[in-house]
């Protein structure tokens, strides 16, 4: 269940990385057990979000999805029970556990990234925290053994760039929009370029999300460059469709995740060689 290990072996298969991401909790931990029980069949890794009140990088889906587990009581230490049990049933699959900073400020830095490492995560990505205040939260994680992905957008520029390319592990979270997650319709050219920026610097692997909703999307991010594509707000869609009897949509998520992992095959040049600096 080691992160790199597992994108260093699809990418030696030549297969791109499918982690899907849910906000645990939404519309209840029981759900939400099943739900990612059903995605990590179909999944390479599972992306847990702790509700929050204010989910600044989240569109309407989520921010739903986080008001609805936050009124069925869900808690931080709920999201890291569900990762526990998924273990201890025998889940594999790396665990990356997104949540917002307040949640680890106001629990204290080293006691949370210590309790995330005991529930079994292999890293945490925290939307609002720029690299420049990660700081202390790189060394604790480091101390945990675990990786802080961060995160690239559009609008980074090159200098800062270089900045988060310098400090990251495990992996890149390339955003491919100027704005907050959820489903659409098309791949944006600036997602597209962004990929192509970051892969002429790095060889560190690069997850894209914000956005993916099809096959077709998937296939081409991977060509651009990606290591792996990040789905979140499309599956929510789905289940919110039938909030009284959420357990009716997972046939249709799993069909649907199937047919995005199907599309990450196939698509990459098998072990992808290494960049040389200088290249």
């Amino acid at each position: 269940m080691e992160l790199e290990v597992t994108l260093r072996e699809l990418r030696r298969r030549g297969e791109g990385a499918l982690m899907p991401h849910v906000y645990f909790g939404d519309p209840s931990p029981s759900f939400s057990l099943r739900l990612l029980r059903t995605l990590a069949e179909r999944a390479d890794l599972l992306e847990v979000g702790i509700p929050f009140s204010d989910p600044v990088a989240d569109g309407p889906t989520f921010v739903e999805a986080c008001e609805r587990a936050l009124s069925a009581g869900v808690t931080p230490e709920d999201c890291l029970r569900g990762v526990r049990r998924l273990r201890e049933e025998g889940l594999r699959l790396p665990v990356v556990l997104t949540t917002y900073y307040n949640v680890i400020f106001s629990r204290g830095l080293r006691e949370f990234c210590g309790q995330a490492r005991r529930a079994g995560v292999q890293a945490l990505l925290v939307p609002d925290l720029p690299v420049e205040e990660a700081g202390e939260l790189l060394e604790e994680c480091r101390r945990e053994g675990l990786h802080l992905i961060l995160q690239v957008a559009p609008t980074t520029s090159e200098r800062r760039l270089g900045r988060i390319v310098e400090r990251a592990s495990g992996f890149l979270y390339v955003i491919g929009v100027e704005g907050v997650t959820g489903a659409r319709e098309e791949v944006e050219p600036s997602a597209l370029e962004l990929l192509r920026r970051v892969r002429g610097i790095t060889d560190l692997p690069l997850l894209a999300g914000f956005g993916i909703s099809r096959p077709e999307q998937v296939r081409l991010l991977l060509r651009a460059g990606a290591d792996g594509c990040a789905v979140g707000s499309a599956i929510a869609r789905i289940y919110a469709e039938s909030l009284e009897e959420p357990e009716l949509a997972l046939p249709r998520i799993a069909e649907f995740l199937g047919a995005l992992k199907e599309a990450t095959r196939n698509v990459l040049s098998p072990a992808r060689p290494r960049r040389e600096d200088g290249d």
